[in-house]
């Protein structure tokens, strides 16, 4: 079952990745047309805000899962050992209540905006743009409770994969 995590993990940073490149690319076209062709196009900003809400929700859920997230430890270091361990499971739980909140709201943000179109991009749906959100949550939600279940990910053996399947086993 970490398998199926690894890859979710991979599909993440991958999207992520590939929205930032997009955006990249998007963000100076937009630029160049406004500025030296005098005829800026329409589309470049609301394809570039989506593409940064899909980067920041499924790239949050992929730091999360490699543990790489912002964490305050300012005053829970300096606790004992077993409030420690009571501190991050608070912090589990939170982590699963919030999941499931921004999941149950972004679902219907999604749903009941359905019927919009965005006005740079017609034929864009507005609930399209919002879809990131639930996505993202629920691809945390799983993470947290991986982490729940299986322990921090970042401290488990790394399995690659090629075309065939697992490929190698790793100690991290």
């Amino acid at each position: 079952m970490p398998a199926l995590f690894d890859r979710l993990y991979l599909l993440c940073i991958w999207v992520s990745g590939l929205a930032i490149v997009v955006m990249s690319l998007i963000i100076p076209w937009g630029v160049f047309t406004r500025y030296v062709l005098g005829t800026g196009s329409s589309w470049p900003e609301p394809v570039a805000v989506l593409l940064m809400v899909t980067f920041t929700f499924l790239g949050a859920a992929a730091s999360y899962r490699a543990g790489a997230h912002i964490a305050v430890g300012m005053l829970t270091d300096r606790l004992p050992a077993p409030l420690q361990k009571a501190c991050a499971a608070l912090v589990h739980l939170c982590m699963v209540g919030i999941c499931v909140f921004v999941m149950v709201w972004g679902s219907k943000l999604v749903l009941g905006t359905m019927g919009q179109t965005l006005g740079d991009l017609p034929w864009m749906a507005v609930g399209w743009t919002y879809l990131p959100l639930p996505l993202g949550s629920f691809m945390t939600l799983l993470f947290v409770l991986e982490l729940l279940i299986w322990g921090p990910a970042h401290q488990r053996a790394v399995v690659t994969f090629d075309h065939e399947g697992p490929a190698s086993v790793e100690a991290v």
